[in-house]
């Protein structure tokens, strides 16, 4: 199926590779019953199905071919290119000519290609809520940064304010509340404590309320280089409308977290995947999404590793060998499992003592938490598979009174 916007092209072929039948459907409830008569004309039951191959994992027609009960492929549009190359050197394109190569890539090599996991429709809820409040977390970090980015052309007291002894974090509630208040030097010049307090408790602040306004006042009016009036002005504006998007992306990440994490709770293997450490229910919401609750979705733990992105990549040619992490990966499995391995270690675990032996003996901070991943992804997959819940003495082995340190190593 060559996938568009509003139809699709349909080509079916038989094991040699014949054009058996080819159909452009729209895409809408009569294009998919269309679709189920070719099928159906070629041979299709319910006990033998027609796999179906697609540029896209997504959409109303890919729902309905899952539902179905069928074999999915979501294939690459890079390696439909490369499959298209193999039979004309032209780069003639058509999208019936798509939809042929499509089909052929399943006949030649299906066994190549990973259908599309049969996952509940449960775990398919918590993806669409982890991805998007994963998306609005971003969103937020761009607009943080874009922000921050104006603010030092014209108004670092206000960074230098907030920023404590970290960096400044203007996703906070009492930083955009003041902001919005004062946007500019010229309004922080005439701020007041009781203003300044009153914007602390809309933000949800409760206790030493009136001890900080009186230091974000002075902080504030700390002598600084300023714009001329009119470019300052402008700058204030700019700022107030990048704070608008602000405010939006931390609304939008704070409810989406909430809704990911009320339909985690539901899910049966919550109890499995929550028993890891590092893994509460935001993160364990996340690598739900990705991994799904097909059990024969992966061959093994080794498969999940390198979709994960954790396992190392070995190119030899010749005498030449180097081993490398790889770049090909689920990008939001290994963001997920990056802050899952970070909080991890930060306490005292096994966990911890894992990391801190990767590191004694010579890996970078990077190198240790993938390692550190790699090895409770797989301990995951097992718990899975199993229905067990994590046990650190048979994940680690027991827990040494002194972790391991470089000199010692």
């Amino acid at each position: 199926m060559d996938w568009a916007e509003d139809h699709h092209d349909i080509a079916i072929v038989d094991h040699d590779g014949k054009l058996v039948s080819k159909k452009r459907i729209a895409d809408d409830p009569s294009g998919l019953a269309e679709l189920t008569a070719v099928l159906t004309e070629a041979g299709d039951t319910a006990e033998d199905p027609i796999p179906v191959a697609i540029e896209t994992p997504r959409g109303l027609m890919v729902a309905a071919l899952r539902a179905s009960g069928r074999a999915v492929y979501s294939i690459n549009p890079m390696a439909v290119a490369r499959y298209r190359e193999r039979h004309s050197m032209a780069r003639a394109k058509s999208d019936h000519v798509d939809a042929m190569t499509l089909a052929n890539i399943i006949r030649v090599d299906g066994e190549y290609h990973r259908s599309l996991p049969a996952d509940s429709e449960l775990v398919q809820a918590i993806a669409v809520l982890a991805r998007a409040q994963q998306d609005a977390v971003w969103r937020r970090t761009k607009a943080s940064n874009e922000l921050r980015s104006l603010l030092r052309e014209y108004y670092p007291a206000f960074l230098a304010t907030f920023a404590g002894k970290s960096a400044t974090n203007l996703a906070k509630p009492e930083a955009r509340a003041v902001l919005a208040i004062a946007p500019t030097p010229a309004h922080a010049a005439k701020l007041t404590k009781t203003r300044v307090a009153a914007a602390l408790r809309r933000a949800g602040r409760q206790r030493g309320v009136d001890a900080l306004a009186a230091e974000i006042v002075d902080g504030l009016r700390t002598p600084q280089m300023r714009q001329p009036n009119l470019v300052e002005k402008a700058r204030g504006r700019q700022a107030l409308a990048l704070l608008a998007t602000l405010d939006a992306g931390c609304l939008g990440a704070d409810d989406l977290e909430q809704a990911a994490a009320e339909e985690f709770r539901k899910h049966p293997d919550y109890a499995i995947v929550t028993s890891f450490p590092g893994l509460a229910d935001l993160t364990g919401a996340r690598v739900l999404a990705e991994i799904g609750d097909d059990r024969g979705r992966f061959a093994n733990d080794r498969a999940l590793k390198a979709y994960a992105g954790s396992a190392p990549v070995t190119r030899a040619s010749g005498k030449s060998i180097s081993i490398t992490h790889r770049r090909i990966k689920n990008d939001r499995l290994a963001a997920a499992g990056w802050a899952w391995a970070f909080s991890a270690m930060a306490n005292p675990s096994p966990a911890r003592v894992h990391y801190l032996r990767r590191r004694a003996g010579g890996d970078r901070h990077a190198a240790a938490l993938r390692h550190l991943f790699n090895k409770m992804l797989g301990q995951l997959h097992h718990c899975l598979q199993s229905g067990q819940s994590f046990d650190p003495t048979k994940a680690f082995g027991p827990f040494p009174d002194t972790p391991p340190t470089r000199a010692a190593a």
